[in-house]
């Protein structure tokens, strides 16, 4: 078996497949972004293939995977790493095709029979937040919800905007009960002055985590953050490589990890990550807000990994209507929840079924999402 041919599709709202096609037949897909960079990644991704894969074997996996990393004297980031990650998750689920077996299978078995998830809240209104969280808790089942800590901040803000943020969560609380975990998602947005002063305003409100606190080039100060709370501290979404993750993981002030699959060099990387924090006795809960093939990737290694918690799932987080992610699937309800968990992928590989035509009509559509840029008072800009 050699790989012949691939194709990178960009499509609606902001992700970027990779269509991996082999000479017998098989065809592997994969989600290699950059929000915001789909352009950027696909260029890296084109590089990858046609210098180091086309032509060749797709199963040794690991082999590939070193090539794609090592063969650069330049390595690493957010570009190269996710470029990877893509290109490993076609990889695998042309594996698991190949031996009809999930990708879980391949890796050593389930350690668990389904995946908790949770939802985001969104950017609601201090009362509409309420109603929502509820609505997603009586209605959909769903036992974990994530919400913003803030919107934009100044380096140091007033004691109002602390009250205000407190206060929004306190809506959610009140809302769905002590039941419920709420995670905290800070996005980066805080400095560490304000960041101290949100993690003892929050603790009344009893959160599940307190995901970015800082910026990751400040994750010196989590040491101190953590003295200052009881409520687990995460981090990891900007973080590419197990060596990136090696001082967050050995200092010991983080509780909660969160790779993510389409980022952290997919499938094989993030599983090895997984694997050295759980001697350090960390969580895993992948970052996820993207589309459905980052998402069966992540209930792969969720699916082996004993110290995944929780699942992160973004599939009507930018759209308009919910879940018109999943039009790119032949079958959707691999995704269906049940009281607030996903079931193990049954099909090889991936365990998703991708409806190319459904691709192939949404990359007709011009897509050039880029985040918003932010600003302070003042005019300068401020985190987003």
């Amino acid at each position: 078996m050699r790989i012949t041919d691939y194709e990178l599709f960009e499509v609606p709202p902001r992700w970027l497949f990779l269509r991996l096609e082999t000479n017998d037949g098989v065809v592997g897909w994969g989600e290699p972004v950059v929000q915001g960079r789909a352009r950027t990644v696909r260029t890296a991704v084109e590089e990858l293939l046609d210098n180091y894969l086309v032509g060749e074997d797709p199963l040794p996996i690991e082999h590939h995977w070193q090539r794609m990393y090592r063969g650069d004297f330049y390595r690493g980031g957010p570009v190269l790493m996710s470029a990877i990650a893509g290109i490993d998750q076609a990889l695998w689920d042309i594996k698991g095709k190949h031996y009809g077996a999930p990708v879980y299978e391949l890796l050593g078995g389930y350690a668990r029979e389904r995946v908790r998830v949770h939802h985001w809240l969104g950017f609601e209104t201090a009362d509409d937040i309420g109603t929502l969280a509820r609505s997603l808790v009586e209605e959909h089942g769903f036992t974990a919800l994530k919400m913003n800590a803030t919107a934009e901040l100044e380096r140091i803000d007033t004691p109002r905007a602390v009250k205000e943020a407190s206060a929004r969560l306190g809506r959610v609380r009140d809302a769905v009960g002590d039941d419920v975990d709420i995670g905290i998602d800070f996005h980066g947005r805080a400095s560490k002055s304000m960041a101290k002063r949100l993690v003892t305003a929050f603790e009344e409100h009893d959160p599940m985590f307190y995901e970015k606190p800082v910026l990751p080039e400040h994750n010196d100060v989590l040491g101190d953050l953590a003295q200052r709370t009881s409520v687990p501290i995460s981090t990891g979404e900007r973080l590419y490589t197990r060596w990136d993750f090696k001082p967050v993981v050995r200092e010991g002030h983080v509780d909660i990890i969160q790779p993510d699959l389409s980022h952290a060099g997919g499938i094989t990387e993030v599983r090895k990550i997984a694997t050295m924090a759980e001697a350090f006795d960390i969580t895993v809960m992948p970052h996820c807000p993207l589309g459905p093939i980052a998402l069966a990737s992540c209930l792969q290694v969720d699916a082996c990994s004993p110290n995944a918690i929780l699942q992160e799932q973004g599939l009507d987080l930018h759209l308009e209507e919910a879940n018109q992610a999943l039009r790119y699937l032949s079958d959707p309800s691999v995704f269906d929840y049940e009281d607030g968990y996903l079931s193990l992928p049954a099909e090889p590989g991936l365990g998703v079924d991708i409806d190319e035509s459904a691709v192939r009509d949404a990359a007709d559509h011009s897509v050039d999402w880029h985040n918003p840029v932010w600003y302070h008072r003042d005019g300068s800009v401020a985190e987003w």
